[in-house]
Parts: structure tokens; sequence; C-alpha cells
């Protein structure tokens, strides 16, 4: 039960994190950037907010976006962090389904336990790898942004990014260890149902010696 226990928390904390990989990849409010102080950038409509899409200008009346579409001119911070965004949602799917079907209480046709122990060693893996490519992204950009241009504060969808992040890794993390360290209780229990099984067997028992005795008188 407890083995149980901690494979749903860490399959519902991936999937949380992976939740908010998505979110921060979709949304372009990564950092808010400002040449002055914050009510002058607002009184001059100069307070800006960036993310990984677009760059957009935020005034008490007007919020206007333009998309980053010209590839070739954008910073590597910029196509980099794109690149590890996507491939961390991508690998979100087939992570939080090997992990989902590697429940107990999940049967699928011809599965054993060394199969599911297997499909949850690889998704865990996997959600491991979303983690680092979501805190590479999160912490390069608004430190290479910051170098670029005056940064004035993190956005909702940098939090949201790190949150994910980070429920990934635990998550991962924890569906790891939980089959990590069952791979030797199973392999044990194995064994011994083999050897019971087979000291189980009927075998020919030698004819006691009293017996033939009695037989000749």
């Amino acid at each position: 039960m407890a083995h149980m226990c901690r494979h749903i928390t860490g399959s519902v904390a991936s999937c949380a994190g992976w939740v908010g990989l998505i979110v921060a990849t979709s949304t372009n409010d990564w950092v808010s950037t400002c040449d002055y102080s914050l009510a002058t950038c607002v009184r001059l409509d100069e307070l800006g907010t960036q993310g990984l899409w677009a760059e957009c200008v935020i005034a008490p009346a007007l919020y206007h976006c333009v998309s980053l579409n010209q590839i070739l001119n954008l910073p590597a911070y910029l196509q980099t962090s794109r690149a590890l965004m996507i491939i961390a949602c991508l690998l979100g799917l087939p992570a939080i389904l090997l992990v989902m079907t590697s429940l107990p209480c999940v049967r699928m046709p011809n599965d054993s336990a060394t199969i599911k122990r297997r499909r949850a060693l690889v998704g865990g893996v996997l959600i491991l790898l979303m983690a680092v490519c979501g805190i590479i992204s999160t912490i390069w950009f608004p430190v290479a942004t910051n170098q670029e241009k005056s940064l004035m504060a993190f956005g909702f969808s940098l939090y949201a990014g790190w949150v994910g992040a980070g429920l990934c890794l635990s998550g991962g993390s924890i569906i790891l260890c939980c089959h990590g360290s069952d791979g030797g209780t199973m392999q044990s229990r194995e064994n011994s149902f083999y050897y019971s099984r087979q000291a189980g067997r009927a075998e020919p028992l030698d004819p006691p010696a009293n017996h033939a005795k009695s037989v000749h008188v």
C-alpha cells in the first residue's frame, strides 16, 4: 500500500509539473523589462514583458505584443530556451503514459511486475529530463535578459516554469526511488517462490530398512 501511495504521489506531482511547463511555454509573461523606474515606464508606455514567443508593451490602456518570428535574428539564449521547453512539453506525454500504466491497479495484456517496473523507470527518467530542460530554460532566460536589458521583475510564466520543473524533479525522483528500491525485494520474492516450489515437489523416498527385514521374516 505504501508503495502504491508513493507511486500515485509521484505521478500526480509529475502531471502537475507537466501542466506548469506547458503554461510557461505557451505564455509570454516571463520577465518585465524597463529602462527607468516602474512608474515612469508605465507613464511613458515603456514597461515591457518578454517571453519565448513575443515582446509586449503594457500601459494603463494599452497591451500590445510583437511576435518574435525572425528566428535567425533571435539571440541564442532565446532559441535554446524555446527548444528546451518544447522538448520538455513533448516528453511529458509518453512519460505520463508510462508512469500511469505502471500503476499496480492498471492491468494490461501480457503484463508482469518486471514490465511494470521497467515502464516506471523509463517514465521516471523522462520526467527528470523534463525537469532538467525546464530548470535550464527558466534560469538561463532571465539571466541573459538581464544582461541584454534592464530586468525589473519576474512574470507569472517564469514562476509557473519554476514550479513545474520542481514538481517534475520531485515526482520523477519519487518514482525512481520507489521502483529502484523495489528491485531487490521483487527478485528475492521471485527466488523464494521458485525455491519453495522446487522444494514442494514430491520425490520418492527410500523404503525403510526394518520393512525389508519384516518381509524376509
